[in-house]
């Protein structure tokens, strides 16, 4: 047998920095007093197969306390020529509590709950709040139900279209973990065995 590769990464404290890991990166939006917070996240997914999704965050957090207040939060994927949004989205709050980057995404309404989405994406969610899991150390699960959904013209698959070439003209924005980000634009046909999917 070869010389293992494998190296034990101690877990006495949080082991996610140490190698890079692929996410999405989306931007969550909610409404705050009389106007709106985003804020980007990449600890995102769909919740099952249903029309389910969820993010990681914290009460800390002011996106947490604003779902919780109203019920509902928006969520936009943006494309790899977005992510300058992606980047305000997550500057820090002033010291009076606001986020002045945030001037520089442009946004427009969303259609079922009270929000607003980001241009400069190619798939927006609208989501009533579901629950809000606690229990994840000091971080908790945000899931919200999808109420309504849109998608940019050329990210939609069709039946008689390549999904590689779908892929390749609107490529897609990932989040490698910690700090970096990708655009993914080549893709495969994943090997599934006969009657099996993940």
């Amino acid at each position: 047998m070869g010389e293992s590769r494998a190296v034990p990464v101690p877990v006495d404290r949080p082991i996610w920095s140490r190698f890079f890991t692929v996410a999405p990166l989306v931007i969550v939006g909610t409404t705050e007093g009389e106007g709106y917070d985003l804020a980007a996240k990449h600890m995102a997914m769909p919740l099952g197969w249903d029309n389910y999704f969820c993010f990681v965050c914290s009460p800390e957090h002011a996106t947490q306390g604003n779902a919780e207040r109203s019920g509902s939060f928006t969520v936009s994927f943006p494309r790899p020529d977005g992510i300058v949004a992606a980047s305000l989205s997550a500057s820090p709050r002033q010291d009076d509590n606001t986020k002045p980057g945030l001037a520089g995404i442009r946004t427009f309404p969303a259609s079922a709950v009270d929000g607003v989405l980001v241009e400069d994406s190619y798939l927006w969610l609208e989501c009533e709040l579901e629950r809000i899991v606690e229990g994840f150390g000091r971080n908790t699960l945000i899931v919200g139900r999808v109420v309504a959904a849109a998608a940019d013209r050329d990210a939609l698959r069709s039946a008689d279209g390549d999904d590689a070439d779908v892929i390749f003209n609107r490529p897609l924005l990932a989040y490698l973990s910690p700090g970096r980000f990708a655009s993914v634009s080549e893709s495969f046909s994943f090997p599934y065995h006969v009657n099996t999917r993940i």
